[in-house]
This record gives structure tokens, sequence and C-alpha cells, in this order.
């Protein structure tokens, strides 16, 4: 950079050697007015000489703004100046300037030396400042702010460790305040010396740095800009290495990053940030160990899941012996803090007789092969966790209960947002045992984290409803952790929880062609929601029960008939005929195929859905819609078919 500051330089220092060489021939009646010419040009010359001397040290950003403002004005002064060399008598008369060019000059003349005298004090190290109050330079009237993000980045590049992270909170103050603000940060190069001081700086340096550059990736360019910068592979080192409160905001820039640019996934996925982020939400939610003890049956913690995915068949039957009759006086308390009823223990128990058939998922790593050898009675008593590659993060265990939580909490986060749209890190998060630490953090985790994983558990399915292959893979019905995941989105159904419901009635939409025709549990919940109160709800209950019983699913007729018998058609007319827009055309849509599918229903007669679908063809608004007027026509005349053939049975 040294060398592009002094060609920057280079010319603005000729100038001003040309303005003052020019100011000693100027003719006697100007020599008063260029004399203060002289004088100022020579002391900028002075300062642009001192900083070609520094050139290694300026910032170069205000370096160009400045010394093209400095040549400019160094054009005009030479200008003026060779305006006054005349010494022929007719020129003398003829030559008119106006004493106001020279103030004028004289004063962009000072300020280009304010100009250049700040930007010597700003790119000087802290050190040699002597805690100086920099103050505004004169360039800075028409925008004070850019100044000050200028000092700031300028300490990011020369201060001190302390002073760096001071400069870093105060650009995130800036970043937050105003979204041009952090735009010009950008601009004016702030992001490689804030990742320099996320990778290098003390631990609240980095979470200042981490934060700022989560607020500065307001839209999809800037974003792009800080992709280019280097950011996937710093956050990458520091979730694995740093210090777990800047990985809980390192966490929770890269879901910011994800947000505002989902092309920048596969960049922090190449760079292994989905696995670190995996390895953070598995840490003291899911236990790897073989020699874990199983509980009895009416206390069976949810984490056993993957004990029994993870147990080492050739351990042998004495030692699991062994381990069951410890039970009684070890009992590993639950990382969350709660036990799961016996509905979570069918879980184990299918995943353990999948383990002995040899269709459980494939093992994970074993850990210490010391304990594994005999040692029972200590391998009891100290907890092993899911080991990921490049995942292992030594001391986070004696983290205080706050921070292990914040950190759950931003990884789920993450991992939301990562997971949008891409099948690829679907993939892989599927593939290692998130799904089952997103069923346990979403029954038992606090709210935040439960939000948090119902919404990477929605955007999962939402991938894996277009992609075959992921949802076999991922959600297959045999496989326990998609069972627990199931069961959980249908326990918060059940419950009825208002921040979970449209993540959890999503989901299970998505997973709608998954399920098996012995899977009867499902269909009667959403009806529930039809009756829901607030419409998103509802809405969100209707368009899951569309993808149940549309023609697409292989088990649609089966399905249709479960909306009925659970008195989903009443729900269904209310909506069509006193709903609002929102809801009033999915539901039309549903009562079309169930009309289409199970024509010859007795319901459908009582509750006269003819009628309603008769009244349906005639409202302009909801012919309008694409979806109604391609199955509207065709599920009417099929139940004027049924309905007039059995219409004697019915009345």
């Amino acid at each position: 950079m040294a060398d592009i500051v002094k060609q920057i330089l280079a010319r603005p220092i000729q100038l001003a050697d040309q303005v003052t060489k020019a100011a000693d021939e100027v003719n006697i009646s100007f020599r008063q007015d260029c004399a203060e010419i002289k004088a100022k040009t020579e002391k900028l010359a002075g300062l642009l000489r001192q900083a070609a001397r520094a050139s290694s040290d300026l910032y170069e950003r205000p370096t160009r703004r400045i010394i093209d403002d400095t040549e400019q004005v160094l054009d005009k002064a030479l200008i003026l100046v060779h305006k006054c060399r005349g010494n022929s008598l007719i020129k003398r008369v003829f030559t008119i300037i106006p004493t106001a060019a020279f103030r004028k000059i004289s004063m962009q003349l000072e300020n280009s030396i304010g100009d250049v005298a700040w930007l010597l004090r700003v790119s000087a190290s802290t050190d040699n400042r002597d805690d100086e109050y920099l103050g505004l330079p004169p360039i800075a009237s028409n925008e004070p702010i850019l100044c000050l993000i200028w000092e700031q980045v300028a300490i990011l590049y020369t201060g001190s460790l302390e002073d760096r992270s001071d400069a870093a909170a105060s650009l995130v103050s800036l970043a937050r305040d105003n979204d041009r603000y952090g735009k010009l940060i950008i601009e004016e190069g702030g992001v490689p010396p804030l990742l320099k001081l996320a990778k290098e700086g003390r631990m609240e340096g980095q979470e200042n740095a981490a934060r700022a550059i989560g607020l500065l990736g307001r839209d999809p360019e800037s974003v792009e800009q800080i992709v280019n910068a280097g950011v996937c592979s710093v956050f990458a080192k520091i979730l694995k290495e740093g210090h777990m409160k800047v990985q809980v905001v390192v966490a929770w820039a890269v879901s910011e990053l994800a947000a505002n640019h989902p092309k920048c996934q596969d960049h922090f996925a190449q760079n292994n940030v989905i696995r670190l982020l995996v390895s953070h939400l598995a840490f003291e939610t899911v236990q790897e160990h073989s020699k874990y003890a199983i509980a009895t049956k009416q206390k069976m913690s949810i984490h056993s899941v993957v004990m029994a995915n993870s147990s080492n068949n050739s351990s042998g039957d004495d030692h699991h012996s062994e381990n069951l009759h410890k039970a009684d006086d070890f009992h590993m308390p639950h990382p969350i803090g709660h036990e799961t009823s016996s509905q979570m223990h069918n879980v184990v128990t299918n995943t353990m007789n999948q383990q002995q058939g040899g269709a459980a998922e494939k093992p994970p790593l074993q850990s210490h092969s010391k304990n594994s050898s005999g040692n029972t009675s200590k391998s009891n008593h100290h907890h092993h966790h899911v080991a990921f590659a490049g995942g292992s993060i030594k001391g986070r265990e004696f983290e205080d209960p706050a921070t292990k939580a914040q950190m759950k909490e931003m990884a789920a986060r993450a991992l939301w947002q990562l997971s949008k749209g891409n099948v690829g890190i679907c993939r892989s998060i599927t593939e290692s045992r998130a799904l089952l630490c997103f069923a346990i953090l979403l029954e038992k985790g606090p709210d935040d984290v439960q939000y948090y994983s119902a919404m990477a558990l929605m955007e999962i399915a939402e991938v894996a409803e277009e992609h075959a292959e992921l949802r076999r893979s991922a959600f297959k019905p045999t496989s326990p952790a998609a069972k627990a995941v199931v069961d959980q989105l249908l326990k918060a159904i059940e419950k009825a929880n208002s921040d979970l419901l449209v993540p959890c009635v999503k989901a299970i939409g998505s997973l709608a062609r998954t399920f098996r025709a012995t899977e009867t549990r499902i269909i009667g919940p959403l009806v529930r929601l039809l009756d829901e109160q607030e419409p998103e709800v509802s809405v969100e209950a209707t368009v899951a029960l569309i993808k149940f019983a549309c023609t697409d699913n292989f088990l649609h007729v089966n399905h249709c008939k479960a909306v009925i018998q659970h008195g989903g058609v009443k729900h269904l007319i209310q909506l069509v005929y006193f709903g609002e827009q929102m809801l009033q055309t999915p539901a039309l849509v549903l009562l079309c195929f169930i009309a289409l599918h199970v024509p010859d229903s007795e319901v459908l007669a009582q509750e006269e859905v003819l009628i309603v679908l008769e009244w349906s063809t005639k409202q302009a608004h909801l012919n309008d819609e694409p979806s109604i007027r391609s199955i509207l026509p065709e599920a009417k005349s099929r139940l004027e078919l049924y309905q007039s053939r059995g219409s004697r049975g019915f009345y």
C-alpha cells in the first residue's frame, strides 16, 4: 500500500513546487496577494512530503479523498498564480483578478493544510498520539460521520488491542444506528481490520468485531464483500477454537449474513461451519458413550436415543448388564434439566432393535478406549460428548450455563438460516445427529431455542418436500431421529403454543408424503387448528392438510376420510363462507380435494357441500385463483354425480 500512497502523493507535491516557483515570478502588482498563497503552499508541501515519508502508515481511503481534494486546490492555485505573471503593460492593464479569488484560494489551501495534518494524526499509531483529540478535518464539514468512521478504522489498523476493541465497539454503534453508515464502513475498508481483530484480539475485541461484521451484512452486496474478505474461514476457526462467548456472537453473525444473502450459505459449508455448529448444538444435548447406563423405562431420558444408537455391539452383554445394575446408584441428569415421557422410550427401544438388526445409523467415533476396556465405574462418572470432525473444543464443559444456553440458541438460529432452500446443507445436517438434537431442544429447550429449532426443522422439511432423495433418507419412517422429530412437532401442535404452531404445522405439512397409512395421529390436531383464532395458524393448517389430501399424495383417500372423520368439513364450510380471502382460497381447495376423492361420503351430503361448491363458482374473486379454477369444476361435477345417485339414501 505504501507504493500506492506515494503515487497518489507525487503529483500534488509537484504542483505545490510549481505554485511556489510561479509565485516568485508574479507581477509586482500581485506580489503581495500571492505571498500568502506561496506561504500556505510551502506549508502544505511540507506536510505532503511528511506524508510521503510516512506512506506505509497512511490509511489509504481518507488519503485518496483528501489528496484528490488537495490536488484540485493546487491546480486552481497554479492557474491563479500564472495569471499574475504577465510583465507587459497591456497585460497588466487588462488583467483583472478580483481580490475575492485570492481569498478563496487562500481559504482552500488552509483547509487542505488542515486535512493533511489530520490525515497524519489519524494514521499515526495510538501510542504516538498521547490521547490527543483528533477533531474533525475541514473535509468533514459536509459529512462529519465519514471522518469518524475513518478515525475508527484507522485505529483498527494501527492501534493497540484495547484501542482496536474500542474502535470496533464504536463501529458497532454506528452500524446499528444507520444502514448507510454500515455501507460507509465497508466502503472505507473497515472489514479487513475487523476480521484481523476477530482472529487476533482479546475476547472482548473479538466479540465486538464479530458483532460489527454481523451488523454490516444488511444486504446481499454488503454480505458479498464481507465473504470475499475471508469471513468464512475466520468464523470457522473461532467456532472451532475460540472462547464460547465469542462463538455465540459468531454464530449470530453467521445467521445474519446467511439471512441477508443466502448465496453465502455454500461458502460457510465449504469451511466446515455446518459441522461445527451441529457440534455446538449437540454438546450436552446428546451424550455419546457406549457405556452410558440406560435408566428404567419410567425415567428414560431423551438423549438415550443416541446412546442406544452408538452402543458398541462388541462390548458384550456382561458389561451392558453391569451398567444396568449401576443405574440405580448413578443417573446422569438430562442436559436440559428435564426427563421425557415414555413415548420417547419407544423411540429408544426401536433404535436398539435397529442397532441389533444392523439398520441403525452409522455409529460415531468411539471415545477413550481405555474406559471401554473394563473400567466401568470410572466411565460411568465421566461424560463424553458427541464428537464431530473438527468440532472438539477443549474446556467448553466448564462454561457457565447461561453461555451454553446462548450457544445452543445461536447455533440453532444459524443452522435455520443456513438450511433455507439449500439441499446440500440440509443433507449435511440430517446426516449428523442434528435432527435428534432439534427434537430434544424442541421439547425441553428454553423458549428461543425451541423457536429456532422449530424454524430449522421447518426449513429442512420444506427442502425435503422438494427433493425426494433427501426426504427418503432423512425422514424415512423407520428412522428413530425422524420419529422423534415428528413426535415433538405433534406435541407442539397439540399444545397450541402460538410461537411454535406455524413452523411446526408447516414442517408436518412438508412431510405429508413420508407418513404411512398406519400413522393416524397427524390429521386430528391439524383439523382442530382450522378453528384457531389466529388466521395465520388456520391458513397454515389448511395448507398442510391440502398436502395430505392432494392427488400427489399416495394416501390421499385415507387422509381425506380422516379429515371428514375429525369434523373438518364443517370448519371448512365456515371458512369458505365467512373467512377472510386468505382463508377462503385454501379452505375451498381442500374442500374440493375431499369432494374429488371421497364424493360418496354421507357427511358431504349432510353438510350440503355441493351447495357450497355451487356458491363458490359464482364468486369472481375465488374463480380468479388458478388453484381453484383448475379443480373446482371437476370436484363439483364428481360430487353431483355421486350425491344425486345416493340422495335418497341420505335424506
